[in-house]
């Protein structure tokens, strides 16, 4: 179909493993497959056993084929806040074309520029965004192709985290049989999803509650500016509840989904069964006593989330809290968390038909992340190599291409013709052979 393209999301939680399949019809995004799997080998958001995770990605991408009727071979995959670090990068370089007009592979050479900077040996360059560049002085330009100019200079974004984390994860999309497109910042995809242009803008804070871990991170001017991580979620929850009532942790995850709730003013003193260990009968527990072992748990995330929100004043902004993750499921944890942070909070859901849960934003912003990059930001992304070489080819001969004019000429000899379009020919496949080494 004229002007559509398929992505596929895959998000690496420490619950469950998610594949969200989407066809992008003229910037409109269409859901045509989920799959989901419990995941293994992770603990706090990280990889600790790899056979594990990769049996658990395959099991996930073949629900996800079966449901969407298609061959899965590459994915958008996200990568967790854990040990992120943001810093400004700058680049110069001279314009290289002869004619100074500025093409696709000046943008790519000015981000490698920005790139060059003495890393520790434990950390990896993630990812570089563009935030603006400067042609000759002028600045403030989003896309300098096709202007003129001698010296193009770029600001830009750059995250750096953990080359353990990275490897690790590429090792098992690779090991899945998969290819990757890109790796993608989790709290940086999910805030271009779940916030509006306006929240964006003058800044919010997106809390994102998962089941290893839970993230805050800080959005202003349409750039991830901060992140906070607290290495507890939903599971340190189940694990309260079975320690407490001496019950199991299925069992325990069990009473938290249907009767679980975060609020513990707003809960009854119905009476429910808990299967106790060494009882041979269940044992009745009030929804309130379950709730106040939630809440607990809960304030004590909000808490440290918010001492380290409140070092660099991101309550100061008007957007307020927006949260979102598989943890937000539970009721009363808006109530909750208005209490702690003390700023309007707001739930975020995804509205696409079967994915209406909290815990599927973080998957479908990776594909809407993905969809919406422009040109430049394809280009700038090559820079780092972690972008697929097809989607960079694409990108890069769709920039450089001119139009040529055409000039009739009437030939000397019957045979210059050939020989004008074969060395013709020959220039423009040396051209393109020089240009992608």
């Amino acid at each position: 179909m004229e002007n559509s393209k398929i992505y596929v999301g895959l998000d690496v939680g420490t619950t469950s493993i998610k594949v969200i399949v989407a066809e992008s019809i003229n910037k409109q995004l269409n859901v045509i497959g989920v799959g989901s799997a419990r995941s293994n080998g992770l603990s706090r958001g990280t990889i600790v056993d790899i056979d594990q995770a990769v049996t658990a990605i395959q099991q996930a991408v073949q629900q996800a084929e079966q449901k969407a009727n298609i061959e899965i071979n590459r994915v958008v995959a996200g990568i967790p806040a854990n040990q992120l670090q943001i810093e400004e990068c700058q680049g110069m370089i001279a314009v290289s074309d002869q004619s100074k007009e500025i093409t696709g592979q000046d943008v790519q050479d000015v981000a490698s520029a920005a790139l060059v900077r003495n890393l520790p040996p434990e950390r990896e360059i993630l990812n570089i965004l563009p935030q603006s560049f400067t042609v000759d002085g002028f600045d403030g330009i989003k896309d300098p192709r096709g202007m003129m100019g001698v010296r193009l200079e770029m600001n830009g974004i750059l995250f750096t985290a953990p080359k353990t984390m990275i490897h690790n994860l590429k090792k098992c999309i690779e090991k899945a049989g998969l290819t990757l497109s890109q790796l993608v910042v989790n709290p940086l995809a999910l805030g271009k999803l779940a916030l509006s242009d306006g929240e964006q803008d003058f800044g919010a804070i997106v809390v994102d509650l998962g089941g290893g871990q839970s993230t805050a991170a800080v959005i202003h001017d349409h750039q991830l500016k901060f992140t906070a991580i607290d290495q507890e979620g939903g599971d340190h929850m189940t694990k309260d509840i079975s320690v407490v009532l001496n019950t199991s942790i299925e069992n325990a995850e069990k009473a938290k989904r249907d009767y679980g709730n975060a609020d513990s003013l707003a809960a009854s003193e119905e009476q429910i069964p808990i299967e106790v260990v060494g009882q041979a009968l269940p044992v009745q527990v009030t929804e309130k006593k379950l709730a106040e072992i939630i809440e607990a748990r809960t304030m004590q995330i909000f808490d440290r989330l918010k001492a380290e929100l409140d070092k660099v004043h991101a309550f100061d902004m008007p957007g307020g809290v927006i949260m979102t993750g598989g943890v937000t499921a539970l009721p009363g944890i808006v109530d909750l968390a208005k209490e702690i942070f003390n700023c309007p909070v707001k739930l975020y859901i995804p509205d696409q038909m079967g994915l209406r849960h909290p815990s599927f934003a973080q998957g479908l912003s990776l594909i809407n992340y993905i969809a919406n990059l422009s040109e430049v930001d394809w280009l700038v992304q090559g820079a780092l190599g972690n972008v697929a070489q097809t989607e960079l080819d694409q990108t890069v001969t769709k920039s450089t291409m001119k139009p040529q004019a055409t000039t009739k000429e009437v030939p000397s000899k019957k045979t210059k013709p050939k020989n004008q379009s074969k060395n013709a020919f020959e220039g423009l496949k040396n051209f393109f052979s020089n240009f992608f080494e």
